[in-house]
């Protein structure tokens, strides 16, 4: 009987896990203890919370059961590594620590069972949005970030409540186009790191683009409390093949626009 080929790495990003999509969390606490818990390494790249507004809101009880969950993955023997997205960039030591995980600056290029990756968020390269663009400067930079930080956590709460209505309204009036990738951003990304695959989420459209031998794949976002539930992720086994995955574990196909 043959054996199933080991995963080398799993990816998932964009769950934007919050108390009020249970059927999202708990999808994603199966996802951790049925497979991830099995592989070699887990890539979070991105957005797992719906906003993180710092290390302390580990008190609420929601956000201890995430980090517990992970913490279980890490206790197991996988590497678990972080990338953080545009919701949950306040992400630190405090968090990582607690979950037993490894928080990575991005792009990061590795190798994975042979096969060179590079794994990034998206939102840098969504390169035509140039007020997001610069919304993004901002709130990355670490003079901004501590001063934040120092605010009272109810406060910084209520602050990005009014930023996630802002960003709704923005997102009205942009086009899927503006809010994508763009070509230059991507080709970029393939020349400095030196890699024929690249891995992102961020944009919520899935798929596995080609470029002769270049690739790049985009996770989907989860959303298991709509009525047409969605989510799933990529894995990497161990003779370097990747394949992308429904939420049930369907397999999708290996080729697509």
């Amino acid at each position: 009987m043959n054996q199933p080929v080991r995963i080398a790495a799993y990816f998932i990003s964009d769950l934007h896990l919050q108390d009020a999509h249970p059927r999202t969390a708990e999808a994603f606490f199966r996802f951790l203890a049925e497979r991830a818990v099995h592989a070699d390494q887990l890539y979070l790249l991105g957005d797992l919370f719906e906003y993180w507004a710092g290390d302390d809101d580990l008190i609420s009880p929601f956000n201890a059961a995430v980090a517990a969950a992970l913490r279980r993955v890490a206790d197991a023997g996988v590497a678990v590594f972080w990338i953080a997205g545009n919701r949950d960039f306040l992400v630190g030591a405090g968090f990582a620590s607690a979950c037993g995980l490894t928080l990575l600056a991005e792009p990061h290029v590795t190798t994975i069972a042979g096969t060179r990756v590079a794994l990034v968020h998206g939102d840098a390269e969504c390169t035509s949005d140039t007020a997001y663009m610069a919304f993004r400067a901002q709130v990355r930079d670490p003079a901004w970030q501590a001063q934040f930080l120092a605010l009272p956590l109810a406060q910084r709460k209520a602050i990005i409540a009014g930023l996630r209505d802002g960003s709704r309204d923005a997102h009205a009036n942009k086009t899927m186009a503006i809010m994508d990738v763009t070509a230059d951003a991507i080709a970029a990304l393939h020349e400095r790191s030196a890699s024929d695959v690249i891995l992102h989420g961020h944009t919520h459209r899935p798929a596995l683009h080609t470029d002769g031998a270049r690739r790049r794949y985009v996770l989907p976002d989860w959303e298991l409390d709509a009525d047409a539930p969605r989510g799933g992720w990529i894995a990497i086994d161990a003779t370097g093949a990747i394949s992308r995955h429904d939420w049930d574990g369907t397999p999708l196909p290996r080729a697509a626009g």
